[in-house]
């Protein structure tokens, strides 16, 4: 294939991938009321949390502007087009990228795909879950008689930097696999090297949970160490497969 039919095969291939997003887009226009109440609800449930008292006012969610409802909405249903249009987007991604690759890279791709959605499902329900605690905890410093009101875009913002953190976090351990399986990595440095693994495990959730309470950075940390432990027998059984392929090959 030339470079010219390589350019034009990538224009369609982003030309579906865009028309997809819009057509998803429009869609997701119709379900935002929905889709603004799930976003929402970890506010709410933090707030009865609080259960603040009869001379307390609870915080709310505001809209600074009159044309700020008109962005937020238009803003949440483009992310939720974003996601729902993900398979197609992906697929267009893929199958411009898969003929350059070979058998065992595709296989390895895939297997790597396969594994790493659940994962970063998993740990963006995880932030879900833990989203009310965190927000409650980041609520409680608000001084008496001061009123907390939190602007939804901002709001919006921190519910999907949370998310996206606790997917992309659930994701490391799986990137250590990747890495003993191409030799870079072996599970004797993971076994030398535990303690401070798991010490810097802690110390990037106390960094990258915006929140910064100790109830969510363990709720972070926790599953990551145990994801980690796993990643580490997965490596050391490849470790083993390994060296006894090598001294087969070595006695042949």
């Amino acid at each position: 294939m030339t470079l010219r039919e390589h350019i034009i095969e990538l224009r369609n291939r982003l030309l579906i991938s865009v028309l997809a997003i819009v057509v998803c887009t429009v869609g997701a226009w119709f379900i935002y009321h929905r889709a603004f109440i799930f976003l929402t609800d970890p506010f709410y449930e933090s707030v009865r949390q609080l259960n603040p008292g009869a001379g307390e006012t609870k915080p709310i969610l505001t809209l600074a502007g009159v044309g700020d409802a008109l962005t937020f909405q238009i803003k949440v249903s483009a992310l939720i087009g974003l996601v729902l249009s993900g398979p197609i987007w992906l697929y267009q991604l893929w199958a411009f990228i898969a003929p350059g690759l070979h058998r065992s890279e595709k296989k390895w791709a895939i297997l790597f795909a396969a594994i790493a959605a659940p994962l970063f499902a998993g740990g963006m329900a995880v932030a879900y879950w833990t989203l009310p605690k965190g927000i409650a905890i980041l609520i409680s410093f608000t001084p008496d008689a001061v009123q907390n009101l939190v602007e939804v875009p901002h709001y919006l913002d921190f519910v999907i930097r949370t998310m996206l953190v606790f997917g992309i976090a659930f994701l490391i351990p799986l990137v250590v696999v990747l890495l003993n399986m191409v030799g870079l990595v072996p599970a004797s440095a993971l076994s030398k090297f535990r303690p401070y693994i798991i010490l810097v495990i802690f110390v990037f959730a106390a960094v990258a949970t915006p929140s910064g309470d100790p109830f969510t950075m363990c709720l972070l940390a926790i599953p990551m160490c145990l994801l980690f432990f796993v990643a580490e027998v997965i490596c050391r059984i490849n470790d083993r497969r390994r060296s006894r392929k090598t001294e087969k090959m070595l006695a042949d």
